[in-house]
């Protein structure tokens, strides 16, 4: 796979997970991160990580609900490095699982505020900068496979992964002619922190038992295994790829 040498990366999202196995990943082909999160010790100890291994990576707190973080966050990656090459929109909450006769609308909002205003918002600014700087982008989604499946009381995360297909085919069609793809990546069961929620909820033997069989390669995937389907993505051997859904999980949704 083509090196990514004095480009720009920006991660949201970051501070575990996906988030942090991908800007890793993007540091180890060469390129210049950008990690944006809530949570800025975590951050610090990216960056430290990454600069240890001898890469170039700056921090900065954002919630992307906010549209004035966002505009602070693309500004902060320009500021820095001069460029915006690739983005990787990973921020995202699973929120107050309920039926939907209990479901909260602050809950709701909540849920789609994060996952979907939030990715929206990102879209933005992020487009805007590329466009700018005249050299075309890879921009890549973080969905699920909850993006096509919905189970009970998970209404709210469910409408906002669904909501991901529909944004990342219309901005992928609207982004294509300024050279900037726009891709959308649906992990399935994953070994981060949120599943690691999910299987305090759910039980252990539900989750053995009844959750891994419907996996074919019979585990949970890794971080970095995910990390490496959105580089692919946004990497020069993916030119011809937009508006397309990888769907990363193992075999999962074939078994559903």
């Amino acid at each position: 796979m083509s090196d990514m040498n004095g480009r720009v990366a920006l991660i949201t999202g970051a501070s575990s997970g996906i988030g942090r196995a991908t800007a890793e990943a993007f540091a180890a082909k060469g390129a210049w991160v950008v990690v944006a999160a809530r949570r800025e010790d975590e951050l610090a100890s990216l960056v430290t990580d990454i600069e240890t291994r001898g890469g170039k990576a700056t921090a900065i707190k954002t919630d992307v609900s906010a549209k004035k973080d966002v505009e602070r966050m693309v500004a902060h990656a320009i500021e820095m490095y001069g460029r915006l090459d690739y983005a990787v929109n990973n921020a995202g909450i699973e929120g107050q699982l309920a039926g939907i006769t209990d479901l909260t609308e602050e809950d709701w909002g909540n849920v789609l505020n994060i996952n979907l205003t939030g990715t929206f918002l990102c879209l933005k600014y992020q487009a805007r900068a590329m466009i700018a700087g005249g050299h075309g982008g890879a921009i890549v989604n973080i969905g699920s496979v909850n993006s096509f499946l919905g189970f009970p009381t998970g209404a709210a995360y469910v409408t906002s992964k669904h909501g991901m297909i529909g944004l990342t085919t219309s901005v992928s069609a609207e982004l294509a002619p300024q050279g900037i793809r726009v891709n959308l990546v649906c992990p399935g069961v994953i070994d981060t922190p949120m599943h690691h929620r999910l299987r305090g909820l759910i039980g252990n033997e539900i989750y053995d038992k009844g959750l891994l069989p419907q996996v074919h390669l019979r585990r949970a995937g890794r971080p970095e295994e995910i990390a490496q389907a959105i580089i692919f993505l946004c990497s020069d051997e993916a030119s011809y790829i937009t508006g397309t859904t990888l769907t990363p999980d193992g075999g999962f949704t074939l078994t559903i």
